[in-house]
């Protein structure tokens, strides 16, 4: 989870707010090395909102768990370097006819 935050940048507040899920139940989850006690509806709700953010989350495979982004993301800088840098899809451009 951690490595997912930070391909996008963002704090353990970031997620908080795109996911619905409590800071406390973030933190519990990044400090265990191994599966975590989270609920279901937690582990879904933070994976989604990882997933919409443009991480594909990579099952173990033998070289364990991972995280990358899907496509190249464009930061949006939106408080002049503060923290919260959110990112998006680069615009696609529009070919000459």
């Amino acid at each position: 989870m951690r490595a997912a935050r930070t391909l996008l940048r963002w704090s353990a507040a970031d997620l908080v707010r795109e996911s619905g899920v409590s800071l406390a139940t973030i933190h519990r989850a990044e400090s265990v090395d191994g599966p975590t006690a989270m609920t279901l509806a937690n582990a879904s709700a933070i994976r989604r909102a990882l997933e919409n953010a443009g991480v594909e989350l990579i099952e173990e495979n033998g070289g364990g768990p991972g995280a990358r982004l899907k496509q190249r993301l464009e930061f949006i800088d939106e408080n002049g370097g503060g923290p919260g840098v959110r990112l998006r899809k680069p615009a696609k451009e529009k070919s000459a006819k």
